[in-house]
């Protein structure tokens, strides 16, 4: 474990504290407006020395929520690997600074174990996520999706035993339908284990979380919303407006698929453009911009594959 920090956090980090953060439902937790997740850039596929400057500028600039889960990174879990050197090399002096969040859910190991909601899944996933940080506690923990063949009690029994054991200060749920939402925010509440926050996926292209009546029952039972993939995985950004990138994600044929540049996404997206020139801001921001205007929405997670792309996203809210 290093012992001599060479990373000194900027002094003014927190110079639009007024701005930059919302109160997430009805809680003591401010998340930031815009959220750090690890999902893509920050495994042992991508260059170290680009993940570490892409957090230091995050946290530099008031970002404290870092979002992960179990399987992020490539291979599977190396994102919490490569976080936990940060940790040890830079961030263990900030510690209480930040809002470090992780989940689990989506297959992992293999064998019966290795995925959905049993309760030995969830506690070995958020053991390994500590060992992997190299953390004693995070701040945020969640169930990634539902699982239909699980007792929903054996589910949320487990996140409230986690939050009793010390090894997660507030609990979260991702990817869930509206009615197992409504019977966990039930019974966790019963059990003196609050929802802190729901996670979905919302952005221009994909509304299902105010279609379905998801956000305004978060907004209602005083539930915080971090909504992620906003700008539709890099959809609604200019990256894709005259071609396909090389390097981009859309060009490995995998998370996106180039079938998704069509003519009216095209369309869509030229009118963005013009209405984002009007205000003076890009696509992405002007597309960022439309999900923390929905009410109830605290923050918005984004990923970054440089420093200039966070920033960019951060200027929205700069």
């Amino acid at each position: 474990m290093a012992t001599n920090f060479t990373y000194l956090a900027s002094s003014e980090r927190y110079s639009h504290m007024a701005t930059m953060y919302n109160r997430c439902g009805k809680s003591g937790v401010l998340l930031p407006k815009v959220s750090l997740g690890f999902w893509h850039n920050f495994g042992d596929d991508a260059p170290f020395e680009r993940s570490r400057a892409i957090t230091r500028y995050a946290f530099d600039h008031g970002v404290t929520h870092f979002d992960f889960a179990n399987n992020y990174g490539v291979p599977a879990g190396s994102a919490e690997t490569n976080f936990g050197r940060l940790m040890d090399e830079d961030f263990r002096p900030y510690r209480d600074e930040l809002f470090i969040s992780s989940k689990a859910g989506y297959g992992m190991w293999d064998g019966p174990y290795g995925e959905w909601g049993s309760r030995k899944y969830l506690m070995a996933s958020l053991d390994q996520s500590l060992r992997r940080m190299r953390l004693d506690y995070v701040d945020l923990f969640y169930s990634h999706r539902y699982d239909p063949n699980t007792p929903i009690e054996e589910t949320l029994h487990a996140l409230v035993d986690i939050v009793q054991a010390g090894k997660a200060l507030y609990v979260g749920i991702s990817n869930w339908p509206l009615e197992p939402l409504k019977a966990a925010t039930r019974y966790l509440r019963e059990r003196d284990v609050p929802l802190l926050i729901y996670q979905g996926r919302l952005n221009m292209l994909n509304r299902e979380p105010i279609e379905e009546g998801i956000l305004d029952f978060c907004r209602e039972e005083g539930i915080g919303f971090i909504a992620y993939s906003p700008l539709a995985q890099g959809l609604l950004t200019d990256r894709y407006l005259n071609g396909v990138p090389s390097d981009s994600r859309m060009a490995q044929e995998h998370f996106l698929k180039s079938d998704r540049r069509t003519p009216e996404l095209l369309h869509y997206l030229h009118e963005l453009e013009a209405q984002g020139k009007a205000s003076g801001r890009s696509i992405a921001q002007e597309a960022l911009n439309w999900v923390l205007a929905q009410n109830g929405v605290t923050s918005v997670i984004v990923g970054a594959s440089s420093v200039e792309q966070l920033k960019n996203n951060l200027e929205t809210i700069l």
